[in-house]
Parts: C-alpha cells; sequence; structure tokens
C-alpha cells in the first residue's frame, strides 16, 4: 500500500514529496529518465492547443503497453502522483478493483497535457468525462508548480480519484504554508474529517514524522543532503511484523500500519521470487525515444490477464521531491532491489535530477481557490 506525503511548512523549500512506491518487487519498471512526450492537444470550451513536445522525468511502468508511472514531473512544472484505491467491495460495479485502462495512464496523461492547460481544466475533463471513473481505484495528486506573486505560497494542487463525481468533491491542497498532507490507498480526507477508523495510522504517523524532520531541519545550516537523509529515514519506517513469510492475504491488513513495508510473502510467492532470480533477466527497450539509455534491465515478466502477481510485495522504490523558492528541483529516486529481485544497500540504487522549472513565476494569483 503505496504512500505520499506533501508539505508546504519547511522554509527552504516551496514543497517537499516522498513516496515509497508498494508493489511486487519483480514487477518490471524502468530506471527513472528523460522522456519526450506529445502532448494530446484537448479541445475545451475556451482552448484548443496545438501540439507540443513535453519533457518528463519519471521511471516507467513495464508491464503494460500504456507504460504509465505512479509519479513524474515535467521541466514545465507539471506534477503527479499517485495511489491505488484499496478497494474493500468485489462486487461494486462502480468501483471496479481493476478497470480496462491503466491507472498509470492518468499519470502520463497530466505528465504529457499540453503545458497552457491550466489544471483545473485538466481536472474538470477527468471528471466531468468519466474518464477517471473508468480505470480501478486511485487516487491523483496532480498540479502544475508555479510560485504566487502575491504572497510566499504556490498554485495548489488537486487530488482526482474515481471517487469524485463532479469537480466540487475534488480536494485541493498545498495551497498554504505551513501544511503537511498524506495519503495512501483510501480516500483523502482533510483533517477536520478525520476520525481514528477513516485515517489509517502510517498516514498519521508519517505526518508526524514528517513534522519532527521539518522542525529539526530548518535552520540555514543544514544541507539538503542532511534533509535527503532525514526523509529517507521516514520512508523506512517499519511497523511491520517480523514474519516475512506470511501470506500476502493476511499481511495486505496490515499494511495500513508500516510507512515501509518490508518484502514479503507465503510459500508460493517466496517460489516465485527464487525462480526469477534463478531464471536471470532478460534486457528490454526503455520506453522513451529509443535512446542508447533507454535498455534496462528488468525481471522476465510471466503472462498475466489479472495483472502482475508474481514474487514477493513490498516496497520497490522510494522517491524524494524538492523544489526551492527559486523553482530549483530535485527528483530522487531510490531503487531497493535488482532485477533479479535481491536487495541492494541503500544508496547504490539512487538516481538524481535537479533542474530548473519553467514558468515557475508565472502563476495567476486567484486562479484558484485554496481548500486545505
Amino acid at each position: 500500500m503505496c504512500i505520499v506525503l506533501l508539505t508546504t511548512a519547511h522554509p527552504k523549500y516551496a514543497l517537499i514529496v516522498i513516496d515509497n512506491r508498494d508493489e511486487y518487487i519483480l514487477r518490471p519498471t524502468s530506471k527513472p529518465h528523460w522522456w519526450t512526450a506529445l502532448s494530446d492537444s484537448p479541445s475545451t470550451d475556451n482552448h484548443e492547443y496545438d501540439c507540443r513536445k513535453v519533457e518528463v522525468v519519471s521511471s516507467r511502468d513495464l508491464a503494460r503497453p500504456e507504460h504509465g508511472t505512479w509519479l513524474g514531473m515535467t521541466k514545465g512544472g507539471n506534477i503527479a502522483v499517485l495511489t491505488n484505491y484499496r478497494e474493500t467491495n468485489t462486487h461494486d460495479a462502480a468501483h471496479p478493483i481493476a478497470g480496462k485502462r491503466s491507472r498509470g495512464g492518468m499519470v502520463t496523461a497530466w505528465l504529457a497535457a499540453h503545458p497552457d492547460e491550466p489544471v483545473q481544466d485538466f481536472v474538470s475533463r477527468m471528471v466531468g468525462s468519466g474518464e477517471a471513473r473508468d480505470i480501478g481505484g486511485f487516487s491523483l495528486v496532480c498540479g502544475k508548480l508555479r510560485k504566487r506573486k502575491s504572497d510566499k505560497g504556490i498554485e495548489p494542487l488537486a487530488i482526482i480519484s474515481n471517487r469524485a463525481a463532479h469537480i466540487d468533491h475534488v480536494p485541493w491542497i498545498c495551497g498554504d504554508r505551513d501544511h503537511i498532507y498524506g495519503l495512501s490507498n483510501a480516500i483523502y480526507l482533510n483533517p477536520s474529517e478525520e476520525t481514528d477508523d477513516l485515517t489509517w495510522p502510517k498516514v498519521r504517523d508519517g505526518r508526524e514524522k514528517l513534522k519532527q524532520v521539518i522542525e529539526a531541519t530548518s535552520s540555514e545550516d543544514v544541507s539538503e543532503d542532511v534533509l535527503v537523509e532525514e526523509l529517507c529515514k521516514v520512508l523506512d519506517s517499519n511497523n511491520f511484523p517480523a514474519d516475512r513469510c506470511i501470506d500476502l492475504e493476511e499481511g495486505i491488513p496490515l499494511l495500513k500500519d508500516s510507512i515501509f513495508i518490508p518484502a514479503f510473502g507465503g510459500k508460493q510467492h517466496q517460489a516465485e521470487m527464487e525462480a526469477a532470480r534463478q531464471r536471470g533477466t532478460i534486457k528490454e527497450k526503455g520506453p522513451h525515444d529509443g535512446a542508447s539509455d533507454a535498455v534496462t534491465t528488468v525481471s522476465r515478466p510471466d503472462n498475466q490477464p489479472n495483472g502482475f502477481q508474481t514474487g514477493l510485495y513490498g516496497t520497490q522504490r522510494q522517491t524524494i521531491i524538492l523544489v526551492d523558492w527559486d523553482g530549483n528541483a530535485t527528483y530522487r529516486e531510490r531503487a531497493l532491489f535488482d532485477a533479479h529481485g535481491n536487495p541492494i544497500p541503500r544508496g547504490s540504487g539512487d538516481e538524481t535530477f535537479k533542474f530548473k522549472i519553467e514558468g515557475w513565476e508565472e502563476a495567476v494569483d486567484g486562479e484558484l481557490e485554496t481548500r486545505n
């Protein structure tokens, strides 16, 4: 069960985002890289856009043909982070566990959107058309990173979900300073709506730990490397049981309690993991432009019509995004396993990208209402 934590409370940074991707360890996933998308040029009542090339940094899922992702940014400041929604009613036709299209395609839909498309137009397009309800359960944090002119803040981010029947049901976050937000595999709740039975322990724990990191790293003499190290400790917070051989069905209810999920699974999944290690790896082209650095080593996926469900399950990737007040972005992703499913030392699987957000100073004040 993935978790994303976001904050506008650090004095040095307009936005900090940290994320654990929980997945089957063997699910083939590219390394993070820059790739080029061609904007889909949507027509709306007010705008008609020409095609543009958009530069995106993200990893990409290689198990499904859409090559979607769970998290990414563009040089123009579009940002998107996705978490799945844990459906408990398997007979709810309006909210299927898995849909016809990939959830990751929702992320790339915003990342590949035309640079001139306002976020509220995209939100209206997804919610109003019903497109957001044609896939399995999800929540998508998305927005355009822009510094507001009138105060020290950024334009808010939307949270689209397959629960939103109307744009008025879409929460907006990060538009005010000094806030910390958390989202896992349940519906996002404003703090005023939270109750013990609806708010997952890992979300409450994550927000509190992130608050402590901010308090400890706010002074001018604390470096970015120290901040990143402390944020990694939050992502590594582990309250999962010591028994790593429990069946997935037994372990799923426990995922709500732990920010970090160590790789676990029953006898069948343990055997599948070992078989994958024995089988070795293959070379596959990564899904961007055919460039030489697109070649990535991935575990061979099985033919699985119901989704990738092979091997152990746990935290597969960790991502930290920092955006300072000058619009300088740091995108750091950590792989925790090699292509054979073997654990790798912390830090040896890190990839870091630094860039200046284009259009950072171009916010239009008053364009969005902040709803924290």
